[in-house]
C-alpha cells in the first residue's frame, strides 16, 4: 500500500484496482468506504504522477498475467454488515452474516459433491458484477485484493476452491485458475 506521501491522497485513502471494471478506485481503510473520484483534499499533481507510475498500461497495472500474478474466479454472498450491502441481485442486502454463511456452505456442497461447478453457480447467485463472468476476477498480484482474499487465493493450487472466507466485502468461495 502506497502511503499518503506518495499518493497525494488525505489520511486513510488508498487506491485500490477494481478486477471487475478494470479500473483503479480510491478507498477509505478507516470509514470502509470506496468512491471512484478522487476524496475531497486530495493533491491532484502528486496524484497524477503516482497513477502513471502505478496505475496506467505502461505500468503494468493489473491488466494481465504478470510476475508474482494468478487468476481466481469467486462467488461472493454479501450480508447486512458488507461494505456495500447491495449487489446487481438485490439493492439492499439484510441478510444476516449467518445466513449468508449457511447459503454458501450450500454452494459450497453442491460444488464439493461434483453437481456444480463454481462458475456455473457464480453467473447466477455471486453478489460481485464478476458473476457474468463466471466469478472471474482476471490477474491480479500481491497487494491488489483483500489480505485474507489473498492469502487464501494465493495458497490454492489451480483448480483448488477454497473454504469459506471473510473479507470486509462478504464471503467468499475462491477457485484458482491460473
Amino acid at each position: 500500500m502506497a502511503d499518503t506521501q506518495e499518493t497525494g491522497l488525505p489520511p486513510n485513502w488508498e487506491v485500490r484496482h477494481s478486477n471487475s471494471k478494470n479500473l483503479p478506485y480510491y478507498f477509505n481503510s478507516v470509514e470502509k468506504n470506496s468512491r471512484w473520484e478522487p476524496p475531497a483534499g486530495t493533491d491532484s499533481e502528486k496524484l497524477k504522477v503516482y497513477m502513471a507510475k502505478h496505475h496506467s498500461p505502461a505500468a503494468g497495472g493489473s491488466h494481465g498475467a504478470g510476475e508474482g500474478k494468478i487468476r481466481a474466479a469467486h462467488l461472493l454472498v454479501k450480508h447486512s454488515e458488507s461494505r456495500r450491502p447491495s449487489s446487481w441481485k438485490e439493492a439492499e442486502i439484510t441478510r444476516s452474516k449467518e445466513d449468508a454463511r449457511k447459503i454458501l456452505e450450500g454452494y459450497q456442497a453442491r460444488i464439493t459433491s461434483g453437481e456444480t461447478s463454481l462458475g456455473e453457480l457464480a453467473v447466477t447467485e455471486s453478489d460481485c458484477s464478476s458473476a457474468r463472468k463466471r466469478g472471474d476476477l482476471g490477474f491480479f498480484g500481491k497487494g491488489d485484493m483483500q489480505q485474507a482474499f489473498e492469502e487464501a487465493a494465493f495458497a490454492l493450487k489451480p483448480g483448488e476452491v477454497s473454504g469459506i472466507v471473510d473479507t470486509a466485502s462478504g464471503l467468499h468461495l475462491i477457485e484458482r485458475l491460473d
